[in-house]
């Protein structure tokens, strides 16, 4: 008929079918989400293996500046004194004429290698367990979760 518009009804869609859709809808974006921080860890992961000269010349420039600003703030005057603990480095290039010395005398006194040398004997030292905990967190992300064979409580 001219001039009557005509309506059509809202598809009704049941309790079961919105709880689905929402459900599916959240899996989507989790997913879309899990696998895109996965991506970048990769391309982290491999940025890092083929730029690892630039790398270490920023670590060398960052911890540099850093020592540079020692006395200005507490917590970072904190960080350097735990990692120099931690990773015994504690007295490096220090002493009256303590440089003066062949290297071998010097190990007695103090440690000859620096916070970065330190750093990088540990990651080569660890690297198989650092490596290790990198791809279990991939297989993580990327491995389907078993179903509960019961009723999860």
């Amino acid at each position: 008929m001219p001039g009557k518009h005509q309506h059509f009804q809202e598809p009704e869609v049941g309790c079961c079918g919105k709880y689905f859709l929402f459900s599916f809808n959240i899996v989507f974006w989790f997913s879309v989400f899990l696998g895109l921080i996965f991506f970048l860890e990769l391309t982290t992961g491999i940025l890092a293996f083929v730029f690892k000269d630039w790398i270490r010349d920023q670590l060398n420039l960052f911890i540099n500046n850093n020592v540079k600003a020692y006395r200005d703030d507490i917590d970072l005057q904190n960080l350097i004194d735990f990692a120099q603990e931690y990773e015994d480095v504690l007295n490096t290039q220090c002493g009256y004429d303590i440089r003066l010395k062949l290297e071998l005398e010097q190990q007695g006194s103090i440690h000859t290698k620096g916070c970065v040398g330190q750093f990088e004997k540990w990651l080569q030292d660890n690297l198989i367990i650092v490596a290790g905990v990198f791809v279990g967190i991939a297989l993580l992300q990327v491995l389907p979760q078993p179903a509960c064979p019961a009723p999860c409580p």
